[in-house]
């Protein structure tokens, strides 16, 4: 598994949690910045997935 897979899935777990604390406590900056870092975990994770087949491409 690539490390930008498992990056990725932090980010967007961090993400979420940011984006809740921001709707609980109201605070709108925090969603945004949480909704973002989920976007850029997926992103990443996207990567991660695609080096990945690539390898396994690779050693086909």
């Amino acid at each position: 598994m690539d490390k930008d897979r498992v990056e990725g899935a932090m980010k967007r777990t961090r993400g979420s949690l940011k984006e809740a604390i921001g709707k609980v406590t109201g605070n709108t900056r925090a969603q945004v910045e949480g909704r973002a870092e989920v976007v850029a975990g997926r992103a990443q994770g996207a990567l991660g997935e695609a080096r990945d087949a690539a390898r396994d491409a690779l050693k086909k």
